[in-house]
């Protein structure tokens, strides 16, 4: 088969792509690193002759997208996403962006069950000999996405990594359109640590032991266990996570990392993206070391439970004294989303010796005040990202509450004592008001 043929058939200047895109369309703009740049130049060129296109995308950290730049009144464009970036997050407080609630593991399946797909326009990795275009690091849904599509539009950028796994990958033959562009991939860099990060992360530390396998979220906090892991003694641990990051190519270039007692994938690396900067996509590109599996994998319980010892690291926004975890809004503002936070609680409740840690600074400041993260109740609006009853352990600067098996009022006492000391009494007077404090209960 000639694939170089069909692929100069098929190929085609990106305004001419997108005349497939009709009145009323759901288009799917990709995800993470993998966001179309010169289609969405294209089809936002359109916007006069189009009305309520509905634009889908999952945590764009490419800047604002061009569909939006051109039509702010969101009178042809309708743009939606997963997962906000903080790109997403300043469109939505704009009223530009909408949020679609998700259970991130359960992805694949909205695609190929419940939601319309009309057009998909994907970056991907230049075709190999076989015929077959990567997708780069953002496995994720992708496949699924595309077995939905009416049309399939592939940008294919030079610079894509290529990522080795399961359905990470889609053949010719499937392709409706293709266009060539020739762009750097989105970077994301490292947040700093801060000194209470790094507290809470001699915590989490302590907790680690050889031979355990491994998820970290992102922010401050999970880079700073990433970094004393890569400078620690630990040895042979494994990587099972929704995202791979900077801080895991250190934890791997200083040997602490082998996979060797994973009970699945042993001697993997899996993940279902990956968002980081330049060295992070040199690592993974065609790395066999890495196995970028579709996100029902990754992070469905059942899969993470047969990992024993599995250590689930995640930051949170808030947590109120019933044990309730609010992963992604402010209120009714939503800052990020639900992404694959419940998925590894229950995943690490069911793996033998796992444990789930949800980590967040006691305090943080707003309006030169400043307020406790445990708070008595969540705030009206904000959202429980993670129930109580699977809520896993918390952890602030001043220790961890394991919540698990507890009832309302030893939750509290084991809330209110890893709380900031400022707060304390305060905490208490509203537990004993709540009924969730009793007399016998031990004052921090």
């Amino acid at each position: 088969m000639d694939y170089r043929k069909i692929y100069k058939q098929k190929l085609v200047a990106p305004s001419e792509a997108v005349k497939v895109v009709k009145s009323g369309d759901w288009v799917e703009f990709g995800s993470f690193s993998g966001c179309v740049v010169v289609l969405d130049k294209a089809l936002a060129a359109r916007k006069d002759g189009l009305r309520d296109v509905k634009i889908r995308c999952a945590t764009r950290i490419a800047g604002i997208p061009e569909v939006v730049k051109a039509d702010p009144a969101g009178e042809h464009f309708l743009y939606n996403n997963w997962h906000f970036s903080a790109w997403d997050r300043r469109l939505s407080d704009q009223g530009l962006c909408s949020y679609i609630p998700m259970v991130y593991s359960e992805l694949p399946d909205y695609y190929r069950n419940y939601i319309d797909v009309d057009v998909v326009m994907i970056p991907v990795a230049p075709m190999d000999r076989y015929g077959c275009f990567n997708f780069g690091p953002q496995v994720s849904h992708t496949m699924a996405m595309c077995e939905a599509a009416k049309t399939i539009i592939l940008e294919v950028n030079p610079n894509m990594p290529r990522c080795l796994g399961l359905e990470e990958a889609i053949h010719i033959s499937r392709v409706d359109y293709i266009v060539e562009a020739d762009y750097p991939i989105p970077e994301l860099t490292p947040a700093i640590p801060g000194a209470i990060d790094k507290k809470i992360a001699s915590l989490i530390i302590d907790q680690l032991a050889d031979g355990c396998c491994l998820q970290l979220g992102i922010g401050g906090m999970p880079n700073a266990v990433g970094g004393m892991i890569a400078n620690s003694d630990l040895k042979d641990l494994g990587i099972h996570t929704e995202m791979f990051v900077d801080s895991m190519v250190d934890m791997v270039e200083k040997g602490r990392v082998t996979g060797a007692r994973k009970k699945i994938d042993r001697h993997k690396i899996v993940a279902t993206i990956a968002l980081g900067t330049q060295r992070t996509y040199d690592f993974i590109n065609g790395n066999p070391m890495c196995a970028f599996m579709p996100v029902n994998y990754t992070n469905d319980p059942y899969v993470i439970g047969q990992l024993d010892d599995f250590i689930s690291i995640n930051s949170c926004i808030d947590v109120d004294l019933f044990g309730q975890i609010n992963s992604e809004s402010s209120g009714f503002r939503q800052i990020s989303g639900t992404g694959g936070a419940i998925c590894f609680a229950r995943g690490a409740f069911r793996s033998k010796g796992g444990k789930g840690f949800v980590c967040m600074s006691s305090t943080f400041s707003h309006g030169g005040k400043v307020f406790s993260r445990i708070r008595p109740s969540l705030a009206p609006g904000s959202v429980v990202s993670i129930h109580r009853g699977t809520a896993p352990s918390v952890v602030t600067e001043y220790g961890i509450a394991s919540l698990k098996g507890k009832a309302l009022w030893q939750r509290a006492e084991a809330l209110i004592s890893i709380a900031h000391p400022d707060f304390r009494e305060g905490l208490i007077r509203s537990a004993g008001e709540m009924g969730v404090w009793r007399k016998s209960n031990k004052r921090p």
